[in-house]
C-alpha cells in the first residue's frame, strides 16, 4: 500500500484490509488498533511491554503493540488474533488445538499467545517444548500454568475438540471458541465509542490529610464534564463485602489511609484529560504504619477497632498446652509471607450508562449481585434499579469480588446521563487492588514416640491493610485449616487481622490457608526428621480418614480422600528420592531435593448460608435455555454447570443455550470464590435439571427411564419402545421452566470454633523436585506431581487446567512474588512466573466421591496452590539442608539460608 496518508492519519493493512485512521503518530499502536481501528482482540494489560497481551504481527514479526508508535506502522501489514484465525491455516489449526487442550482459561492472554505461536509455526522451526517456550516467553499468563498452552502449540492440527459428553467427559469449553477466535469481549472491550472517560485522583502517601482548591474553576479551565468528590455520593460513601465491615469510602473525606486511595475523580473526553493540568489538591503527609508491629500504638484507622485489630479467629479442641508438655517430640518455628498481587492480566475496567431511573454497569467481576447491592447503597437506589452485566473476566482469583471501577462510572453516568468508561492502568491496578494477606506465624507441633501428632498450637497475625475487605473471612478460616488434613486431638489456633496503612488485603485463592500451610508443612517435615521417619509416611500415618473428627469436631463418613492422595504419590516419591540421591552423590555445585506437602480446603462460606439458584426453561419453539449466573473467570463454570445440568435433565450439552450472568435475567448463583461454584451452583443445576425433567416426563405420562429429545415446537419422549410427543404451547415466556436453589448444610461454630463449618472439604498433596545452585542460591524446578481429590471429575481436562494454574501461582508465592507498596507496581518489578518458570506438572486425579457434591464432585480452585509453596520449600531444605522462613525464597534468601546453615561451599 502507499506510504502516504492524510495529515493526522496513519495508513496500514489490518488483517488484509487497507485502512486509514486518524491517529497521532506518537500514540501507542495498541491504542490506535483498539480505539480507531476497532481491533478489540488486541488486549492491553500493562502498556509497558511486560505482559505481551497486545502482541500483533507487524510485517510478520511478533511485537508488543503497546511499545510501537503508531507512526512506525505506516504502510505496514498488521495481523491480529481475529484476523489470523479467520484467514490463516496455521492459526485455524492452532485455535482448534487450543480448544482441544483447553489452553484458554480466562482468555485474556490468548491473543498474545496465539499470535506469537503463529509466528513460530510460520517460521518452519522444528517444534519442541524449548522452541515453543522461547517463542511465547514474552507473553504472561496467570491462569493456565502454561503447560496446556505448550501442549496445544506442539499439537496444532485441525482435529476437532470433543463437543459432547456427560459427567466425566473432557469436552471443550462451551465458551471457549470466542476466546480463541478473537471475539471474546472483556471489561474495557465493551465500552461505547462515545463514552466519556473517568480518571481517579489518588493519594501519593501511605497516610495523608488533604484539602481541595477551586474544583469548579478547575473543571471549567480544563474543559472537563464533571469532578467528583465524596460530597457527590448520593447514598452511603462506603462499601465492603462482609456485613458489619463495610468500611471503605468510595472517595476519601479529609484523610487517606493508604497510598493510592481515591479522593476525587474527573470526567471528560480523552483529549481533555490528556491536556489536563495539575489537580487542585494539597497534601500533608501523616505518620503511617505499614506492618502489624507497632500498629497497636499507631493512630487508629477505624475508631471502633481498638489497637487496630479488625477481628480475631479462634479454634480449640482438647488441651493443646497440656498435650504439648507431654509430647515425646516437639518442633516449632516462625514463618512469614508478604503481600501477594493477584496479577491478573486484565486490569479492572467498567463502563456505565443511565437508563431512565436505572443504572447499568458493564464490568469484569466475580460477584454481580454483590456488586449490584454495593452500587445501590452508594447510589441511594433500590437494588432493582441497578443492573450489572458482567463481561468476560480476564482473571480474578478473588480481587474482582470487591468493587473497584464500578462506583466511579456509575456515579458519573448517573449525574451526566451519558455513557462513561474507566480502565485502570497497570500501576493503578497493582497499587490499589486487594492483596493476599501478609502473615506472621508462630507454630508448635508435638508428636508421641510412634510419630502420631498429639498437639498443635498456632498463632497467626495477618496484615489486613487499611480496610476490611475479606479480612474477617481470612481470620475465621485460617484457624480451621491450620492443622492441615491431619488427625489432631489437641489443638489451639488463634488469628488476628491487623489494620495498617497499606492497600487492603482481601480474597486471594485460599483465603489465608496457603500462608498457614507454609508453616505447618515445613514443621511436619522437621517432626518427621526428628522421628527418623520418611516424610510421606509420617503424613500418611497422621492423615484424616473417613470417620475421624477434624479440629472443629466435624466428622465425614465419606469423601475424606487425603489418604488416597498420599498413596497415589508414593511411587513417584520413591522414584524422585532415588534419583535425587544418585544425582547428589556425583554433584557438589548443584544439589537436588524432593519436597512433599499437603493441603485441604472447605468449599464455600464458613458456617453461614451461601446459596446458589439456577433457572432453566424451554421456549415454545423448543429452545432449551439455562440461566447460568455463576461467573466463569476461566475456571470452567459455564462448562461444568452445563454438563451437570445436562446429565440431570438427560439431554446432550449441545442442546443447551447458556444465558450468562446478568442481574436482570439470571438468578443469583452467588460469588465465584471459595471453590464454591462446582459444588454449590452445580448442585443447584442438578436440582434444576432434575425438576425440569420431572415436569417433562409428567406431561408425557412416561416413566423415569424415558429419553428426552428436543425438537421444533415440541418434545419427543421415548419409553420402552413407545414414543410420545409433547407439544409446547405458545407463550410469552417459557412453555416449561424450573428454578432450584441449593445451600450447603453447615452449622455455626461455638466459642471454641466447634461445629460443621463446611459440608465439603477438598484435599491435595504435591511433590516438588528441584535443583539448587549452592553457590548462587538459584532454584530450578524439575517437576511437580500433584494428587488432588476432586470427589468426581466432572471434566478431567478442566481439573488438570485448574491444578496446573494453581501450581504456577504457588510457585510464584514460593520463589518470586512480593508486593512492596510504592515499589513493585508494575509487571517488571513485580514478577510472576513466566512460561520458563513452570516445570512439567503431572496431575493425579483422585475421585473419592462426596455425600453432598453434585454426582460426588467437590470444588477445586483453591486447593490447587495450597501445597505447592511448602512442597517447594521442603524440597529446597532437602537439597541444601537449609530452611527458608520468610517468603519469597529468592536466590539471595536461599543463599543466605545456606550460609547460615553452614551447608554450602
Amino acid at each position: 500500500m502507499s506510504l502516504d496518508a492524510p495529515q493526522g492519519h496513519i495508513g496500514f493493512t489490518l488483517n488484509g484490509a487497507e485502512i486509514t485512521v486518524p491517529a497521532d503518530p506518537t500514540a501507542r499502536l495498541s491504542e490506535v488498533l483498539r480505539e480507531r481501528a476497532g481491533a478489540r482482540d488486541v488486549k492491553v494489560g500493562c502498556n509497558a511491554g511486560d505482559c505481551g497481551a497486545c502482541t500483533v504481527l507487524l510485517d510478520g514479526a511478533p511485537v508488543c503493540a503497546c511499545m510501537i508508535a503508531a507512526g512506525q506502522a505506516q504502510g505496514c501489514e498488521i495481523e491480529t488474533q481475529a484476523g489470523l484465525v479467520a484467514r490463516d491455516r496455521d492459526a485455524e489449526r492452532l485455535a482448534q488445538s487450543f480448544q482441544r487442550h483447553q489452553a484458554a482459561q480466562c482468555g485474556i492472554c490468548t491473543p498474545g499467545m496465539m499470535v506469537s505461536a503463529v509466528a513460530l509455526l510460520r517460521s518452519g522451526e522444528a517444534l519442541s517444548e524449548h522452541s515453543v517456550s522461547d517463542a511465547l516467553g514474552g507473553v504472561l499468563c496467570r491462569c493456565t500454568g502454561y503447560r496446556k498452552i505448550i501442549a496445544a502449540v506442539l499439537d496444532a492440527s485441525t482435529t476437532a475438540p470433543l463437543a459432547e459428553g456427560g459427567i466425566g467427559a473432557p469436552i471443550a469449553r462451551l465458551d471457549g471458541w470466542p476466546k480463541v477466535n478473537g471475539s471474546e469481549r472483556f471489561g474495557d472491550d465493551v465500552a461505547p465509542a462515545d463514552a466519556l472517560i473517568v480518571q481517579v485522583i489518588r493519594a501519593p502517601f501511605h497516610r495523608a490529610s488533604f484539602r481541595f482548591g477551586d474544583l469548579e474553576a478547575f473543571r471549567e479551565e480544563n474543559a472537563l464534564e464533571l469532578t467528583l468528590t465524596a460530597e457527590d455520593v448520593p447514598g452511603e460513601n462506603r462499601f465492603g463485602v462482609i456485613p458489619g465491615f463495610e468500611d471503605q469510602p468510595v472517595l476519601a473525606e479529609g484523610e487517606t489511609r493508604f497510598r493510592g486511595e481515591a479522593v476525587a475523580a474527573v470526567v471528560g473526553t480523552r483529549e481533555a484529560l490528556a491536556a489536563m493540568g495539575r489537580f487542585p489538591v494539597t497534601w500533608e503527609e501523616l505518620p503511617s504504619v505499614l506492618t502489624p508491629e507497632g500498629a497497636d500504638r499507631a493512630a487508629l484507622l477505624h475508631e471502633d477497632r481498638a489497637a487496630n485489630v479488625m477481628c480475631r479467629g479462634y479454634v480449640a479442641r482438647g488441651n493443646a498446652a497440656e498435650a504439648m508438655g507431654k509430647a515425646a517430640h516437639v518442633v516449632s518455628g516462625d514463618f512469614s509471607t508478604g503481600f501477594i498481587e493477584h496479577g491478573y492480566i486484565e486490569p479492572e475496567a467498567a463502563s456505565a450508562r443511565r437508563v431512565g431511573d436505572r443504572i447499568e454497569v458493564q464490568c469484569c467481576t466475580q460477584a454481580p449481585f454483590m456488586n449490584r447491592d454495593g452500587i445501590a447503597g452508594i447510589m441511594g437506589l433500590a437494588p432493582e434499579q441497578v443492573r450489572i452485566l458482567p463481561t468476560a473476566t480476564g482473571g480474578g482469583f478473588g480481587s474482582k469480588l470487591d468493587l473497584t471501577a464500578q462506583p466511579y462510572v456509575a456515579l458519573a453516568a448517573w449525574i451526566l446521563n451519558r455513557p462513561v468508561r474507566l480502565a485502570y492502568t497497570r500501576t493503578e491496578s497493582i497499587a490499589t487492588s486487594t492483596k493476599r494477606h501478609p502473615s506472621q506465624v508462630h507454630m508448635q507441633i508435638g508428636a508421641d514416640a510412634e510419630g502420631r501428632i498429639s498437639a498443635v498450637r498456632f498463632d497467626g497475625v495477618f496484615n489486613t491493610g487499611a480496610y476490611a475487605s475479606w479480612g474477617p473471612t481470612v481470620a475465621n478460616r485460617v484457624p480451621i485449616h491450620a492443622s492441615g488434613p491431619y488427625r489432631t486431638p489437641n489443638y489451639e489456633a488463634k488469628s488476628a487481622g491487623i489494620h495498617t496503612n497499606t492497600a487492603p488485603a482481601g480474597a486471594f485463592r485460599g483465603f489465608g490457608v496457603p500462608q498457614s500451610a507454609v508453616a505447618q508443612e515445613q514443621l511436619y517435615d522437621l517432626l518427621a526428621e526428628k522421628l527418623n521417619m520418611d516424610r510421606l509416611a509420617f503424613r500418611r500415618l497422621n492423615c484424616l480418614g473417613n470417620g475421624d473428627p477434624t479440629v472443629t469436631g466435624q466428622v465425614f463418613e465419606t469423601g475424606m480422600g487425603i489418604d488416597a492422595c498420599f498413596d497415589a504419590l508414593k511411587p513417584h516419591w520413591d522414584k524422585a528420592l532415588a534419583e535425587a540421591e544418585a544425582f547428589n552423590a556425583t554433584n557438589k555445585a548443584k544439589k537436588r531435593g524432593v519436597g512433599i506437602a499437603a493441603g485441604w480446603y472447605g468449599c464455600g462460606n464458613t458456617s453461614i448460608s451461601n446459596p446458589s439458584t439456577i433457572r432453566a426453561g424451554i421456549t415454545p419453539e423448543g429452545t432449551l435455555c439455562l440461566h447460568q449466573g455463576a461467573v466463569d473467570i476461566g475456571q470452567g463454570a459455564n462448562t461444568v454447570i452445563a454438563q451437570i445440568f445436562a446429565e440431570a435433565l438427560g439431554v446432550p450439552v449441545g442442546q443447551i443455550t447458556i444465558l450468562g450472568a446478568d442481574t436482570d435475567i439470571t438468578p443469583d448463583a452467588g460469588k465465584t470464590s471459595a471453590s464454591r461454584q462446582t459444588y454449590i451452583s452445580g448442585n443447584a443445576a442438578r436440582l434444576c435439571g432434575a425438576a425440569l425433567r420431572a415436569k417433562i416426563l409428567r406431561l408425557g405420562n412416561v416413566s423415569e427411564e424415558a429419553t428426552i429429545t428436543l425438537e421444533d415446537g415440541g418434545i419427543t419422549l421415548s419409553d420402552a419402545g413407545t414414543t410420545v410427543r409433547v407439544e409446547l404451547e405458545p407463550s410469552k415466556g417459557y412453555a416449561i421452566e424450573a428454578v432450584e436453589s441449593y445451600d450447603p448444610p453447615t452449622t455455626p461454630l461455638d466459642e471454641n470454633g466447634q461445629g460443621d463449618p463446611y459440608a465439603v472439604f477438598g484435599t491435595a498433596a504435591q511433590i516438588c523436585e528441584l535443583e539448587v545452585d549452592m553457590a548462587l542460591g538459584t532454584v530450578r524446578l524439575l517437576r511437580i506431581v500433584a494428587a488432588h481429590d476432586v470427589g468426581r471429575a466432572i471434566n478431567p481436562l478442566l481439573v488438570e487446567g485448574q491444578i496446573e494454574g494453581g501450581v504456577a501461582q504457588g510457585i510464584g508465592l514460593a520463589l518470586m512474588e512480593e508486593f512492596l507498596p510504592g515499589r513493585t507496581e508494575n509487571l517488571h518489578d513485580y514478577l510472576i512466573p513466566t512460561i520458563g518458570d513452570v516445570p512439567p506438572i503431572k496431575s493425579l486425579i483422585i475421585e473419592s466421591g462426596d455425600a453432598h457434591g453434585p454426582y460426588g464432585a467437590k470444588g477445586l480452585g483453591e486447593h490447587c496452590l495450597i501445597p505447592t509453596a511448602p512442597a517447594v520449600l521442603n524440597a529446597i531444605a532437602h537439597a541444601t539442608g537449609a530452611r527458608v522462613h520468610h517468603l519469597p525464597a529468592t536466590p539471595d534468601t536461599v543463599r543466605a539460608a545456606i550460609r547460615a546453615a553452614g551447608t554450602g561451599a
